[in-house]
């Protein structure tokens, strides 16, 4: 590709809302998913009574679902992204190839 479509396809609106909401959508998932990951490692460091409560049976403490829990919730997050590029990123990026071409 050559430097002027480069420009070109730079200085399209369509182009700068694609990158402006990709990165702000980004930075919010990884900002959640940190949340939730760190609080649970904060909680096992300054609480780890608080992993011994049984929730099931005899053997199962409260720790083993929230770390399933965890791992789903990174799932979804990504099932979103996945939902949300489909529908609009999508979008964006076949205007901005229809204004280049």
């Amino acid at each position: 590709m050559d430097q002027e479509k480069i420009e070109k396809i730079k200085n399209l609106p369509e182009y700068q809302q694609l990158v402006k909401e990709r990165t702000s959508l980004a930075w919010i998932l990884s900002g959640a998913m940190l949340v939730v990951y760190y609080g649970f490692i904060l909680l096992l460091a300054f609480n780890p009574e608080f992993f011994t409560t049984i929730v099931s049976g005899e053997h199962i403490s409260i720790g083993f679902p929230l770390g399933v829990a965890i791992i789903v919730f990174a799932f979804l997050l990504t099932g979103y992204y996945v939902k949300k590029a489909n529908a609009d990123f999508d979008e964006l990026t076949a205007k901005i190839k229809k204004e280049v071409e």
